[in-house]
């Protein structure tokens, strides 16, 4: 493993782009922390760190899977949320857009005028969330008093925020292009890695000053099993694939008969990856909102809206069971957004190849998507399981939630899945070059196990 870290040093084209990497992430951390001028941070942190609080929830979603922070609200509160929602409009478009379609197929061309579309999507979205966000700040008393309500800290909050979301939209292109890895997952990546520290520091506080805190011992040894145990099991379930055999038809060339081999089709078990605890999570903030918003206003019958409210908090079974199936409804819809078993068919057909025991087209196309719901259905399980943990675990062992947020849920499933990619493209690189990789010699790449 050491020999293959300083192989990477070795080979000055990888050693430039690791480097290139770092430094556009050490850019996002320092803008991570430049605040917006009049904002009332002080106040800004106590009003987000209200235990309980709806707010508070929506905060500490969004900075999960954003790389921004509402909390403090800096040039980069955003996050580049805004990119990637552009981004998840686009592909669900392109599925009922046929000129969207065309566009895709049309190959590198089309991606640069889908990227182009992405970016001015992104302008628009930014600028929404940006009014929406000076607007709440205004109406919660967390501007200073020479700025409440003024158009110019409305102006400066608004530009600013756009700014810092288009920069990070940029540092993500510019690692995609110079550097190594996926630059928005990198940058993703960073954020929540960024939050270790403070999670060491608050154990660490805890077990030095047990009173009045939960935090033992045992808790710590039992959190850094399962921690070990949902790693393993993240790893397992995003490498894991359901292998399809493909046989390749004999053609005759001349007095040569090239062809007949056989391979595999590669279908992954978890084909939606975190987008579907992501889009589970968004879509769970709004009862908590509604249902505290009928109750702060004492709408009829009140004993209800108490009810519901306390209901849908996280570790609450009507809140746990709501979120399993939300998981597993976005599961679905996601994978029948992104795979299309009708076009995989026929362009096994264009290629001479054929699944045994199938005809080529309408029946390879339905035992395709067969398969996949089927596989779908336990990738969306474990989905399920590791959405659950940090919540249950957190109303369980009565620790607070940033620190189970880290057993499970969506952080977790992000920093695993980026690193694996990163790992997978440093260790390409390094065999291209005839170097040892970081599984040693004789190993091979990292390969996707079978389900």
């Amino acid at each position: 493993m050491l020999q293959a870290f300083l192989n990477i040093f070795r080979v000055p084209e990888l050693r430039n782009k690791l480097l290139f990497t770092l430094l556009m992430l050490c850019v996002y951390r320092v803008g991570f922390y430049v605040p917006l001028p009049g904002l009332n941070q002080e106040k800004l942190t106590s009003h987000f760190g209200q235990s309980g609080g709806a707010a508070g929830q929506v905060a500490d979603v969004f900075a999960m899977f954003t790389g921004g922070d509402l909390g403090q609200s800096t040039m980069f509160g955003l996050g580049i949320m805004p990119y990637i929602s552009a981004s998840i409009i686009l592909q669900v478009l392109m599925v009922v857009v046929p000129a969207l379609e065309k566009l895709q197929k049309e190959g590198e061309s089309g991606r640069r005028k889908i990227m182009e579309y992405s970016r001015y999507l992104t302008v628009g979205l930014c600028l929404v969330q940006a009014t929406v966000w000076v607007q709440y700040v205004n109406s919660n008393n967390l501007v200073y008093p020479d700025y409440d309500g003024t158009f110019t800290f409305a102006l400066v909050a608004i530009t600013g925020l756009m700014t810092g979301t288009l920069l990070l939209m940029w540092i993500g292109e510019q690692i995609d292009e110079y550097g190594i890895g996926n630059g928005i997952s990198l940058i993703i990546m960073a954020g929540i890695v960024a939050q270790l520290p403070g999670v060491f520091l608050e154990i660490g506080s805890g077990l030095m000053q047990p009173q009045g805190s939960n935090i033992t011992m045992e808790k710590v040894i039992f959190m850094l099993i399962s921690f070990v145990a949902v790693v393993a099991g993240a790893i397992l379930i995003t490498q894991a694939q359901r292998r399809i055999p493909i046989q390749q038809a004999r053609q005759t060339r001349g007095r040569r008969v090239v062809g007949g081999g056989k391979q595999y089709l590669p279908l992954r078990v978890n084909h939606g990856g975190v987008m579907p605890i992501i889009f589970a999570s968004a879509f769970l903030l709004f009862p908590s909102m509604l249902f505290s918003w009928f109750q702060g206003n004492n709408l009829w019958p009140r004993g209800l809206w108490v009810f519901l409210n306390e209901s849908f908090r996280p570790g609450m079974f009507p809140y746990e069971l709501s979120y399993v199936a939300f998981v597993y409804f976005f599961a679905y819809f996601w994978t029948s957004v992104q795979f299309r078993p009708k076009e995989l068919s026929d362009n096994l057909r264009d290629m001479g190849s054929f699944i045994p025991g199938l005809r080529p087209g309408k029946r390879t196309a339905d035992y395709l998507e067969a398969v996949m719901q089927r596989i779908t259905y336990v990738g969306a399980g474990f989905l399920s399981v590791i959405a659950v943990i940090p919540s249950v675990l957190a109303t369980q062992l009565q620790i607070p939630f940033s620190i189970s947020a880290f057993l499970g849920g969506t952080g977790l499933l992000i920093v695993v899945s980026v690193a694996l990619d990163l790992v997978q493209r440093i260790e390409a690189n390094l065999i291209m070059r005839n170097y040892r990789g970081f599984l040693g010699e004789g190993a091979g790449p990292i390969k996707g196990g079978r389900s």
